[in-house]
């Protein structure tokens, strides 16, 4: 009897030793594709190099994650850093949002990277909406006159907002790319202003 416990405590033991060991491994890597990321671009970086700074086997990383995008869509965090939408006046919330979007897109080459993964990849698409959920949903949610339409209106704004980022920073198609600044917000911040605002169109 006491020889059975011993070995289900043994085997249980060890699998929790391999689940640590398992949780250290995906650490390691998770680190080293931050600042691999960071310092060489997604378009640089590889399995490779990320799997030399973690001290482990590029098919380790392969294991874990897939691919690039995979890895990349797991190490990734993005703070919108979107603007308190309730100190603003009514009036101006869709120019702000818009504004602030086109901000983050044009300095910060992650957030257009993550969106390149998110429409080829899995991970990159849950990852994109995970911060859709725990970003926009609040902000929406502060400014719209009837909360049960709030995941439709911050729906509807993605579409817009992601809509630009993905004609104007990822495809590059030209229209989009030469529209000059403030035209591009002249266009998109009453649409956004509406989808935020205006009472439900009752259908």
């Amino acid at each position: 009897m006491n020889g059975s416990d011993s070995s289900t405590t043994d085997s249980a033991s060890g699998t929790g030793g391999s689940r640590r060991r398992s949780e250290a491994t995906r650490d390691a890597i998770l680190t080293a594709a931050r600042e691999r990321f960071a310092s060489d671009g997604y378009e640089r970086a590889t399995i490779r190099a990320v799997a030399k700074d973690a001290g482990i086997d590029p098919s380790m990383v392969m294991r874990y994650y897939g691919n690039k995008e995979g890895l990349f869509a797991a190490a990734v965090t993005v703070d919108l850093k979107l603007p308190d939408l309730t100190t603003l006046p009514h009036e101006e919330l869709g120019r702000a949002l818009v504004t602030h979007f086109l901000d983050m897109w044009e300095e910060n080459e992650v957030l257009t990277a993550l969106l390149r993964v998110g429409v080829t990849n899995d991970a990159g698409a849950e990852r994109m909406q995970a911060i859709f959920r725990a970003q926009l949903l609040p902000t929406a949610h502060a400014v719209c006159p009837d909360p049960e339409q709030v995941p439709t209106r911050a729906a509807l704004c993605a579409t817009q907002l992601l809509g630009l980022a993905l004609t104007r920073y990822v495809l590059r198609l030209p229209p989009a790319v030469t529209l000059p600044r403030e035209e591009a917000v002249a266009w998109l911040a009453p649409t956004i202003q509406r989808y935020l605002t205006a009472p439900h169109p009752g259908i």
